[in-house]
């Protein structure tokens, strides 16, 4: 069996990851995908302490942060589309304003 302590770093590994595309890129994909990889290391952090508790409140969790991840990205493509048609492209520093 896998100690916890191994899931712990590789969730905070893939949360660093993150982190660093998230503070790094101007491109609004890769804000996204970044975003996505956070969220993904707290699914690993729910899965692994359900695990070591020996409960399935953590894959429960889990599930919800899954569908939040979808719901997150359908908001963040309508975003991106709205970036692209007004600004030709995604580059997130150009729009500085979102005006109507």
């Amino acid at each position: 069996m896998v100690p916890a302590q191994y899931y712990l770093l590789l969730s905070a590994a893939v949360f660093c990851i993150g982190i660093f595309g998230l503070l790094t890129r101007r491109n609004a994909l890769l804000f996204l995908m970044s975003v996505e990889l956070m969220l993904n290391a707290a699914n690993i952090n729910l899965v692994a302490f359900s695990l070591y508790w020996g409960n399935v409140t953590g894959q429960t969790f889990s599930l919800f942060t899954m569908a939040l991840a979808a719901a997150e990205v359908a908001v963040g493509i309508g975003i991106i589309l709205v970036l692209y048609r007004n600004f030709d492209g995604v580059d997130v520093t150009k729009a500085t304003t979102m005006r109507w």
